[in-house]
């Protein structure tokens, strides 16, 4: 009797290409194991979430310290990942690396020489690169009507670069026009780099400022931009996500 030649389903799936795109079914058992570095180049922009993640649970451990060392390793970290995110995409290159390169470089010189304004610059740059990858993300997200694991990732990666984008702009808000931010602990003083991480998780979920308030009118600008941001995002690309979801299971359980 003649074997039958009919596609299997797994042969005619689609694979796609752009940020983490790629094939997203791995065939084989448990002798082939999934290796870690297989994973990051498949989904960057899980990897670049994890490091993100990973730092929030470094942040106590040296805040109210001299963060200057820990600005300079994350920013050697978190800004390449943040590069390779945009490359994976339709953006442009070239950007990003403008943005990078520069920004990795006064790090280690404002760490080297001690110079607080080179900070302030190297976060310039870096909120910039992180709100032009976390538009790349986006239009990855907006390009068809298929919802993958890697579309996932990039959802949740592109809410952590809005939240640190904006955090490197209430930081460099507050060097240039100092007392722009207060909190209910020492009111006076500066606040310091997870604080204001903080309000900017805070006003990016839509939670409120938490015990960090915007005074200057600066900084209630940006705040009430992150807002815009985070009502937009839930809106116009989760929201779609969901949508997109919902539709291919009715879609599976018809079939």
């Amino acid at each position: 009797m003649p074997r039958s030649t009919a596609p299997s389903p797994t042969s005619s799936r689609r694979t796609r290409t752009g940020p983490g795109r790629g094939n997203t079914h791995v065939s084989g058992g448990p002798h082939l194991p999934l290796r870690w570095s297989a994973i990051a180049a498949r989904h960057p922009s899980a990897l670049l979430l994890a490091v993100q993640l990973a730092s929030l649970l470094v942040y106590p451990l040296v805040d109210g310290r001299d963060t200057r060392v820990l600005f300079s390793a994350f920013t050697l970290v978190a800004v390449p990942l943040a590069v390779w995110v945009v490359f994976r995409s339709r953006a442009a290159n070239w950007f990003a690396w403008a943005l990078a390169v520069p920004a990795m470089l006064l790090a280690v010189a404002a760490l080297a020489l001690g110079l607080p304004a080179l900070a302030v610059a190297s976060a310039v740059l870096e909120s910039l690169l992180y709100f032009y990858a976390a538009g790349a993300l986006i239009v990855y997200m907006l390009e068809d009507h298929t919802v993958t694991v890697d579309e996932l990732f990039a959802a949740a990666a592109t809410f952590t670069l809005l939240a640190w984008g904006f955090a490197y702009a209430f930081l460099v808000c507050q060097a240039l026009a100092p007392g722009g931010f207060t909190g209910m602990l020492e009111p006076e003083r500066p606040r310091r780099w997870l604080e204001l991480l903080f309000l900017s998780f805070s006003t990016l979920s839509g939670t409120g400022n938490g015990d960090v308030v915007p005074l200057s009118p600066y900084a209630r600008v940006l705040v009430m931009l992150e807002q815009f941001a985070g009502v937009g995002y839930i809106a116009a690309v989760v929201s779609r996500l969901i949508a997109l979801s919902i539709v291919r299971h009715r879609g599976r359980d018809r079939g």
